[in-house]
């Protein structure tokens, strides 16, 4: 039986099996693997902050002193534990908006995920801000600390209502760059916690060193937020996508 010519026909390696959307989804794949790093880092970053927070619910709710107690809370924790619920959700659920493609395939989950963060990111500001005027200031802390808690939780909140405006009349870009700044005001107490290791590890005494080293976290992240905000990733992804593209294929 001789073999038919269409074994060996030109079609068998057409160039479509190499289309601009099998790029696309090579690009995305890339993408996606390089991106779920992100989530990951910004979840461990927060881990100490939570943990304290967690321990924090438990001895409000009558378990085991595990963190010395804090008395100024003792009469009336509302705004503590909102603060605390908050802010689980917003660290642990807002980390996985920062991957591009699950947020392109699943954009009903980004979009009901992106309401809550709203509204829990908006409880922690608020929470923030009762406890900074109404409760007496954490021992150990001075004026200058209790000015920039005023203004980086006003700021958040600034940044969440921006976002959100922003999305409801479609502007993506504006609403992408305002929520990635209110993220990054809002988990500024993971960074505390190495900003004030570090603090406390430099010479010299007093309220202002630790004020410094905490409000240096706010500065870091948002530095940070600014960098990711401006890189130019779309550009990118689209000279890999042309670069895997065949010869000839459209752009």
């Amino acid at each position: 039986m001789s073999h038919s010519p269409m074994s060996h026909s030109p079609m068998s390696h057409s160039p479509m099996s190499h289309s601009p959307m099998t790029s696309q989804r090579q690009a995305d794949r890339l993408s996606s693997q390089r991106s779920w790093p992100v989530p990951a880092a910004l979840v461990a970053l927060s881990a100490i902050p939570l943990m304290a927070g967690t321990l924090r619910l438990v001895q409000l709710a009558g378990g085991p002193q595990l963190m010395p107690a804090d008395e100024r809370f003792a009469g009336f924790p509302l705004p503590l534990i909102l603060h605390i619920t908050g802010a689980t959700a917003y660290a642990v659920v807002g980390a996985f908006q920062f991957v591009p493609r699950f947020r392109r395939h699943h954009l009903t989950w980004h979009r009901r995920a992106g309401r809550i963060l709203t509204v829990a990111g908006l409880l922690v500001a608020a929470s923030a801000l009762w406890m900074t005027l109404l409760y007496a200031q954490q021992p150990g802390t001075g004026d200058l600390l209790y000015v920039l808690r005023l203004v980086f939780g006003s700021a958040m909140a600034a940044c969440l209502i921006l976002g959100f405006t922003a999305i409801r009349r479609r502007d993506v870009a504006a609403h992408r760059a305002w929520m990635i700044r209110a993220y990054a005001t809002g988990v500024a107490a993971g960074t505390q916690a190495f900003t004030g290791a570090i603090g406390g590890a430099l010479p010299g005494t007093g309220e202002l060193r630790g004020d410094l080293a905490k409000g240096a976290a706010w500065i870091i992240n948002l530095a940070v937020a600014e960098w990711v905000i401006r890189r130019p990733t779309r550009a990118k992804g689209q000279r890999r996508i042309r670069a895997a593209a065949p010869a000839g294929a459209p752009s």
